[in-house]
């Protein structure tokens, strides 16, 4: 109940609507109740008329009205449980929509190490099933087993009004069929667990599968995939079983007890009405009432068990929502989108700063051994190295994807990790080896991070990039929607895309991660010269895949499993028998495969 409890503080802006509800139940609630007593007087009625106590006539007039009445009751019961039903939906799709909005905000500001151990598939699945889960049950509750409980209340009240022991006897109903219902939760709640475990990771798989279609069908994997998929499925089939078995056996213990009870219920009412301690009417209206409290007792099973998949999808959601984030990725709900702006810069230091840098995306597994190098303002540095050196790790660690184990990345004087993260992303443009591209339209594509971009802008970066020949081949020019991924476009033209997108961007500092890698020799030329053109005056880091490129940087950083092996200009290495002089010597032999092994193509 605590986790559920946790829900509503957690969304306590829904206040007015809950409020609401609970005043619509409480008068659905007072509108159920005056039927029994309706009902009963009615009985009393009649009964008196049959035994010649009063006339027919004015037997007749008083039934009229007290049908009237209990016509009148039961409208309103039924207006006002739709009033409460209509509040319900809203609080339930508003819960869900604040619950979603949240758990996204989360996201975005975790940080990428808590990606990286998790399928992308398993969260959007944990999404779903735990809000789902969530709003099910908060729907429920306000539409009926909130009503349910005020019922109840009121009968346990009335009850003892006639005859205290009624209600000493509903009062033992209850605590017991909540123990009962105690000792099932905890195994139903861990074999729920355990399914919810299996379903998440066969979501997570299955949007892995779909997303990489094409390499599932040309490896033929598809049938080991469904077995895979179907494993999970039916180890879930497994754990029902169990779990149902266990939930039925204890529910007929519980129902089995609550038949008891009413039993004794039922025959204190008839032999106190065989007395005449009770009319007729009396006798009618107090089974009514215990009717009205039987129901949510009986009920209160299939509630506990939409109450614990509620529970067990709060625990999953709140254990992501309770993961560290770093301070300085504030969440885009509180920020607004605004961050503090950059500091200053240190007057005389270097534009980027690497200070004996190790890293390890393990514990006691660095890829970065004592890292350290400078890049000065307008200064063009490749990064040089064999595939897996750590090149792309240096980026990662100059955009604050990850953090230095031990060390420092310094921009314009300032340790990176005393920087907000938004405003030092927002100066650099990247190109990534992978061009990552939305499932948008082009110009959404190469807007991204300027969204505010104009068309004539768009269109200029596309052109610098060479992109817009083959864009305006398209029907829809640049409104056409390329698809998950972009996997409308060719490898190239992604490429192309992912270019134009940092040039318009326009940002002071840049990072080529291979940025031209899918491009034919002649598109990369250029591309190349489109790039050449953005990295005048620019801080630019460049992980490139030709040595040409390379020949016209004023610095080159070669790396050897992760330790800094030289640094010097082009034509100081060009000589010095270290890793850029050995590809010079592979490229001048023509031995494209030593040269491969560095990422490399002649």
């Amino acid at each position: 109940m605590s986790s559920l409890l946790r829900i509503v503080r957690f969304t306590r802006e829904l206040s007015p609507l809950y409020l609401l509800i609970i005043a619509c139940s409480v008068v659905t609630a007072g509108t159920g109740l005056a039927v029994p007593f309706l009902i009963g007087h009615a009985t009393d009625v009649v009964s008196n008329a049959v035994g010649g106590k009063i006339t027919a006539g004015s037997a007749t007039r008083t039934v009229l009205w007290l049908a009237f009445a209990l016509l009148l009751a039961e409208l309103a019961n039924t207006v006002l449980s739709n009033v409460g039903g209509y509040f319900g939906d809203r609080m339930s799709n508003r819960l869900r929509t604040i619950l979603s909005v949240r758990y996204f905000d989360k996201l975005l500001a975790l940080p990428q190490r808590w990606f990286d151990t998790e399928l992308t598939g398993t969260i959007v699945s944990r999404l779903n099933r735990s809000i789902a889960e969530i709003s099910a049950f908060a729907k429920t509750f306000s539409n009926a087993f909130a009503t349910m409980l005020i019922t109840t209340f009121a009968v346990l009240v009335i009850s003892a009004y006639y005859f205290w022991p009624l209600a000493v006897l509903l009062l033992i109903i209850f605590p017991v069929y909540v123990w009962l219902t105690a000792l099932t939760s905890k195994k139903w709640q861990r074999i729920e667990g355990e399914k919810n475990e299996h379903v998440d990771h066969a979501g997570g798989r299955f949007a892995e599968v779909i997303g990489q279609i094409r390499v599932v069908k040309s490896f033929v994997r598809e049938g080991s995939e469904l077995s895979g998929f179907r494993s999970r499925f039916e180890a879930t089939d497994d754990l029902t079983r169990e779990q149902s078995a266990h939930w039925h056996r204890m529910d007929v213990l519980r129902r089995g007890v609550l038949n008891l009870i009413f039993f004794v219920i039922y025959a204190i009412i008839f032999v106190l009405t065989a007395r005449g301690q009770f009319s007729l009417g009396q006798m009618v209206l107090l089974i009514q009432l215990m009717n009205m409290a039987r129901d949510p007792v009986q009920s209160m099973s299939w509630v506990i068990d939409a109450s614990q998949r509620a529970i067990a999808g709060s625990r999953d959601y709140f254990r992501v929502m309770e993961t560290p984030v770093d301070p300085r990725t504030p969440h885009v709900i509180e920020s607004h989108g605004d961050s503090d702006p950059l500091p200053e810069p240190v007057p005389d230091a270097p534009m980027i700063a690497f200070r004996d840098v190790r890293f390890a995306y393990e514990k006691d597994e660095d890829v970065l051994h004592g890292i350290g190098f400078d890049v000065r303002a307008g200064e063009k540095v490749a990064l040089v190295g064999e595939s897996g050196g750590g090149k792309s790790t240096i980026v990662n660690l100059l955009l604050g994807l990850y953090e230095a184990r031990t060390g420092s990345v310094e921009i314009a004087g300032h340790p990176i990790d005393s920087l907000p993260l938004a405003e030092l992303r927002r100066d650099v443009g990247v190109v990534f080896q992978d061009a990552s591209l939305f499932s948008g339209t082009i110009r959404e594509n190469i807007a991204y991070g300027r969204p505010d971009a104009t068309d004539e802008e768009i269109r200029e970066a596309a052109r610098r990039a060479n992109a817009d020949r083959f864009v305006e081949r398209f029907s829809a020019g640049y409104d056409t929607v390329i698809g998950e991924r972009g996997l409308r476009l060719s490898g190239g033209q992604r490429q192309r895309i992912a270019v134009a997108r940092a040039m318009l961007k326009d940002a002071p500092l840049l990072v080529l991660d291979e940025a031209t890698s899918a491009l034919d020799t002649k598109a990369e030329r250029q591309v190349q010269a489109g790039l050449d053109e953005l990295m005048a005056g620019r801080t630019s880091l460049i992980i490139a895949h030709r040595l040409s490129t390379i020949a016209n940087v004023d610095t080159i950083v070669t790396l050897r499993d992760g330790h800094v092996d030289e640094i010097g200009s082009p034509e100081q290495l060009a000589s010095s028998g270290g890793i850029y002089a050995e590809l010079l010597s592979l490229q001048d032999s023509g031995r494209k495969k030593d040269l491969a092994r560095f990422g490399f193509r002649v």
